[in-house]
């Protein structure tokens, strides 16, 4: 844990690239952090507007307009409440699997992120993000949306920079 009370995760090699793996703690219910996952309306308030059809084979989409980068791919895992797989990427582009699995803990939720990228890219960049996002969507269950903490991204874009070495 840094001083801070952020945990940082943990990036592998793995043979088609990397894997990074993220865990949060949140004091809601597997109920409440779904929604924040797959309603509309709830994703725009910590990821970016878009849409994510609740079943395997389900459209995903969602538009970041300020950076130009759309994600158009399909559900490839789903178990309400508890598992949600989707491509992080685009038609043409190389698959980079995002995988959210949520566990009930105690009057909480522990949610586990597996962000997997193919050789080449900057998992280091990728998991600071996510990071960014993960915390975005704490706050966003609280009530309180916030923009996105780029001091939290620089921290961990570091942190895992320094993993990957």
């Amino acid at each position: 844990m840094s001083d801070d009370g952020w945990t940082p995760g943990r990036i592998a090699r793995t043979d088609a690239g990397f894997e990074g793996r993220l865990e949060r703690r949140l004091e809601h219910p597997a109920a409440a952090v779904w929604a924040m996952l797959t309603e509309p309306m709830a994703l725009a308030q910590w990821l970016a507007p878009g849409r994510i059809e609740a079943s395997e084979g389900g459209a995903v989409r969602i538009d970041f307009a300020d950076s130009g980068i759309v994600i158009d791919s399909r559900v490839t895992a789903f178990a309400p409440e508890r598992l949600l797989e989707y491509s992080w990427s685009s038609p043409g582009q190389p698959q980079r699997p995002l995988r959210w699995e949520l566990h009930p803990d105690g009057d909480g939720t522990r949610l586990e992120l597996t962000v997997r990228l193919p050789e080449g890219e900057d998992p280091a960049k990728a998991c600071a993000g996510f990071e960014g996002h993960l915390e975005m969507l704490a706050a966003a269950l609280e009530g309180v949306p916030i923009k996105f903490p780029f001091d939290l991204y620089q921290q961990a874009r570091k942190t895992y920079g320094e993993q990957v070495k």
